[in-house]
């Protein structure tokens, strides 16, 4: 076998390696010099932010599990044009998503291109997909670009959950990169929230699951929003497969649903709503449209995407279902599931405070204690009071319920393979206390 430090490769390293000692990369990379760079390569903005950062301590043990090496966030954003965001035709709006999307693309590649060539580590993560689909249910991004913009000064979050960056508003996408050097200075976060407090969003909201309180409801969202990607997906081909034949399918999803899941695939999902992001009037540059006629502005953004004929997505018995009805009875609603099943105990106890229904929760006051067995052992108290629902690992005080059940077995009624009646009646499922607190918590959720 040839000596190693023989090989050519081997010994041109060794020779280069002994002629850069004396251009050895600094021990910190320069602020200035890194933002001028993510301009350059197209960014509208960025921000930077050390791993150790408080802000981030919920977020740095994923980061860290992926990338070990981190020690600089690179956070930075691409201006989203506003008319085309705010246009009724979600094509447009689509489209626009996606162009600002691929240039973020760009950037954090062109950045991470660079910096190796310096001989500094770096990533770039997904501004959005692809995602870690084999986690689906769980954390499928390696990054949450949400809180590192927040943590870099780069915006705030809204009532609508979406960073609103203090110049362009809510018309940002995020994106970021990963590097193992430390910078000579740090960006902190905005000392004001851009957020006006207008709750546009919320009256906007085809699903309303923004509330004007603050107090949102991501399943009603993504049920809609997402129709033609991720769980929507799901559903879809599982109206395929449980269809007899051609005009089984066509009871079930329309042609026009059809050839709009085909331009989907093709050319990159249309989300059906993200008027939250449209109707925003907040940031220095969309403000003053606002504040100089405010009844204009409501009539040219918002009556629009308001009065817009279209269909809106519900989850049957879900909170959305009641509010089209009650706010919007010009818009079709069509019942139809999201692909959301719980793979695991874990999984269902996680989720329970994401599909939660708050207003069909109106009136109950109730403390669960959940005992699963078989191959997942968990114990948990759910306890839903003034519409709200908290969980807790472990029993906590005192139960006006106690359901006892396999694990397996709760999972089928919860994924519709089996019924619950059923599992009791075979003992997989047991329950102590009233029936009718059983049959409201499952009310509760759509």
């Amino acid at each position: 076998m040839q000596n190693l430090n023989e090989h050519p490769a081997v010994k041109r390293y060794y020779e280069k390696k002994e002629g850069s000692k004396s251009d050895k990369i600094a021990s910190r990379l320069s602020h200035k010099d890194i933002r001028r760079m993510c301009l350059e390569f197209g960014a509208d903005d960025a921000g930077f932010v050390e791993i150790g950062r408080p802000e981030l301590d919920d977020q740095r043990y994923d980061i860290l599990k992926t990338f070990p090496w981190t020690k600089t966030l690179v956070s930075f954003v691409g201006r989203i044009n506003r008319e085309n965001l705010r246009s009724p035709a979600r094509s447009i709006a689509s489209l626009e998503l996606h162009k600002v999307g691929e240039k973020l693309e760009g950037v954090s590649h062109q950045l991470t291109a660079y910096l190796e060539r310096m001989g500094v580590k770096a990533v770039a993560p997904a501004a959005g997909f692809p995602m870690e689909m084999d986690q689906w249910l769980g954390k499928m991004f390696a990054v949450s670009h949400k809180p590192v913009a927040v943590a870099a000064g780069l915006g705030r979050m809204g009532l609508h959950r979406n960073v609103i960056h203090p110049v362009f508003g809510s018309f940002v996408l995020l994106n970021t990169v990963l590097i193992e050097a430390d910078l000579d200075e740090y960006n902190t976060p905005l000392d004001h929230n851009p957020c006006l407090g207008c709750r546009l969003c919320a009256a906007t909201c085809p699903t309303g699951a923004i509330e004007p309180d603050g107090y949102y409801n991501p399943a009603n969202c993504m049920t809609h929003t997402y129709r033609e990607l991720i769980g929507g997906f799901t559903d879809w081909i599982e109206n395929i497969a449980n269809s007899k034949n051609a005009a089984d399918y066509r009871s079930r999803v329309s042609d026009a649903e059809t050839v709009s899941m085909w331009q989907s695939l093709a050319n990159g999902p249309c989300y059906k709503s993200v008027y939250c992001m449209a109707v925003c009037p907040a940031g220095e540059d969309v403000l003053p449209e606002y504040l100089e006629d405010k009844a204009g502005y409501i009539k040219e953004v918002v009556r629009p995407l308001q009065d817009k004929e279209e269909t809106v997505y519900v989850l049957p018995g879900s909170d959305a279902e009641s509010y089209v009805i009650s706010k919007f009875p010009h818009k079709r609603i069509k019942r139809i599931g999201n692909g959301v099943r719980p793979p695991s105990i874990k999984s269902f106890l996680g989720s329970i405070p994401i599909a939660f229904q708050r207003h069909k929760s109106e009136g109950l006051a109730a403390t669960y204690h959940f005992t699963f067995t078989g191959e997942e052992c968990e114990s948990a108290t759910v306890t839903i009071t003034n519409k709200t629902v908290t969980v807790k690992k472990g029993h906590e005080g005192a139960a006006d319920i106690h359901i006892k059940a396999d694990s397996r077995a709760w999972l089928r009624v919860l994924h519709k393979d089996s019924a619950m009646l059923k599992e009791i009646v075979f003992r997989k499922i047991r329950v102590k206390g009233s029936k009718g607190l059983l049959k409201a918590f499952g009310n509760c959720f759509a």
